[in-house]
């Protein structure tokens, strides 16, 4: 069996782990066949210690199988750039990871999500663009902690997040421009909706994403965020920002009565558990540092139960 060495720093110990569990080195694969590298990155999406939820029942049957394979491609980049708590070892990481993905692309990669990642591209008519866009973003965590505008934080997310929607929706077999600009909207908010929810643990990590303008426009400063309790400014300051992106969220439904079948429900429930988290903050009088707020599982239930009944009194029209 012919082998390719993969070359690369020391990995996180939690892909380490991963790669083991299912009886594979960190550094020599050997011809793995399709059926190997897609059982790993549906091993990682089954195992790894975050929940995958877009491989659910709701998503079509003939598409589960490659978004597994996309979202193993997404946990590796994250783990990657956030697992090693090294910035230096985290860009050399994704340096390599970029290597791998010009690799799948020329369709000469031997690591396990990349096997499996090429076969969902030419089945799905994907390109790289998007690949490489999630890569600058994580890239861009290591180099940039505070962003001046909110148009800055935004153009963050179009390669944070939007890149996602639009490959889902290309596992769907929808590649056109309208449903591309409402999945952007909808990506873009739940990004933001995640940034205003972990406000606290992002300054841990020294990261803030509340844009400096607003924050000086509330009076806001670095200081106020790092307290145990929100004060009335840093309130003000997040309410300001959970009203913008709840607008965001709502130009963005009407993706879900744009795609057919059960995928409605999961676009729908998306959009749904972005607007809880918005409303858990509100819930909490917009005091995301005294703790971070959270939906329950009743609520969790209640999202997926209207996200069906929605689904179903649509029809799921394809346009």
């Amino acid at each position: 069996m012919n082998t390719r060495s993969v070359r690369h720093p020391d990995l996180p110990s939690c892909l380490s782990e991963s790669l083991s569990s299912f009886g594979l080195s960190g550094s020599e694969f050997g011809d793995l066949t399709y059926e190997q590298a897609h059982g790993y990155c549906q091993h990682l999406a089954e195992n790894h210690y975050e929940n995958f939820h877009v491989g659910t029942w709701l998503f079509p049957k003939d598409a589960r199988e490659h978004a597994y394979n996309v979202y193993a491609y997404c946990r590796w980049s994250d783990d990657l750039a956030d697992e090693t708590g090294d910035t230096e070892q985290s860009l050399a990481l994704l340096t390599w990871w970029r290597g791998e993905l010009r690799e799948c692309f020329a369709g000469t990669a031997s690591h396990p999500v990349f096997v499996a990642l090429k076969k969902t591209a030419d089945v799905c008519g994907l390109d790289a663009e998007p690949f490489h866009h999630l890569l600058d973003a994580f890239e861009q965590d290591q180099r940039v902690f505070r962003y001046e505008s909110y148009e800055d934080v935004l153009e963050y997310c179009t390669k944070s997040a939007d890149p996602v929607g639009r490959i889902v929706l290309a596992l769907l077999g929808y590649t056109d421009e309208e449903r591309r600009a409402l999945s952007d909207k909808t990506c873009t908010a739940l990004q933001l909706a995640n940034f205003w929810q972990d406000v606290e643990n992002d300054l841990v990590r020294g990261r803030i994403y509340l844009p400096l303008e607003d924050m000086r426009r509330f009076h806001v400063n670095e200081e106020d965020l790092a307290m145990p309790t929100a004060n009335d400014e840093v309130r003000e300051l997040i309410k300001f920002q959970v009203e913008r992106t709840f607008a965001l969220f709502n130009e963005g439904l009407p993706l879900r009565n744009m795609v057919s079948g059960r995928a409605r429900f999961d676009i729908d429930l998306f959009s749904q558990g972005g607007i809880a988290i918005l409303k858990a903050i509100a819930a909490c009088d917009y005091d995301v540092l005294r703790r971070r707020p959270k939906v329950g599982k009743s609520a969790k239930f209640r999202l997926l139960a209207g996200a069906l009944f929605r689904g179903l009194l649509s029809g799921g029209k394809r346009n």
